[in-house]
């Protein structure tokens, strides 16, 4: 859980940061190897390489590279906070007397993070050169021509329905989990409720005794099923309404 819980939480927050790290990618880029003064500057300063990105480029491109982001997220902070988790709750970041061990916990960090780092680089090596490609008006550095998806795939829709399943869960499972125990929960003889009076009441139970992570329990199965669940549905409607008009007409 706690693998899963960071890797969501990093890739939740990867949505709403990916169009600085697209600027911060072109700024680092622009002028590589070359002294002051001697290359055009296409990107000024943080606002106006955003403003300069969505003029030419369009703005969908401030969220360019964001499938391979995503991935990188979940698998580098996943395994970077999952793997400092594990170690904390198995007692070893304490001394013999109970103390917090400094020493432990910096080395704990350290390990952590370059396991994490090392299972991301690859991807954050596509990210890069996805997030860099731009208009030869303000392309800066080397332009790879990657492309992840070919044009109307199939796989563009999912990795769509994908991204799109974080802020569905995050804001939705709550609900999904009380709406769940209220359907399982025992009834009298009048068919009510032994254990909750309504939606919200169940909702305040379990945040009051289960906590915060008990109104997310199963969200891993939620996120996992939203994805393909959404895009197969869709992709059956179309394909029933096309045999329905060619049949009919």
């Amino acid at each position: 859980m706690d693998f899963l819980m960071s890797g969501l939480a990093a890739c939740g927050a990867c949505v709403f940061t990916n169009p600085l790290e697209v600027v911060k990618t072109r700024m680092q880029l622009q002028g590589e190897l070359k002294a002051p003064g001697t290359y055009q500057r296409h990107y000024r300063n943080v606002f106006h390489a955003f403003i300069t990105i969505g003029k030419v480029d369009g703005l969908a491109a401030l969220q360019k590279g964001l499938a391979p982001a995503l991935l990188y997220q979940f698998l580098m902070n996943g395994i970077r906070l999952g793997t400092y988790g594990l170690v904390e709750s198995g007692g070893y970041l304490h001394t013999a007397e109970g103390n917090l061990s400094h020493s432990r916990s910096a080395a704990a960090g350290a390990m952590a993070g370059a396991m994490g780092a090392y299972v991301g680089s690859p991807i954050y090596m596509v990210k890069t050169h996805l997030q860099a490609q731009a208009a030869s008006d303000i392309a800066v550095g080397h332009q790879y021509k990657h492309q992840v998806f070919p044009p109307q795939s199939w796989k563009v829709a999912l990795a769509a329905a994908m991204v799109s399943g974080i802020a569905v869960v995050l804001a939705m499972t709550p609900f999904d989990v009380a709406s769940t125990r209220l359907y399982n929960q025992p009834t009298d003889a009048q068919g009510k409720g032994l254990m909750y009076r309504g939606i919200l009441d169940a909702l305040l139970q379990t945040a009051r005794t289960e906590g915060i992570l008990g109104m997310y329990k199963g969200i891993g199965a939620s996120y996992f099923r939203l994805g393909p669940h959404t895009i197969l549905s869709l992709f059956f409607w179309d394909q029933l309404r096309s045999l329905y008009y060619m049949y009919t007409k």
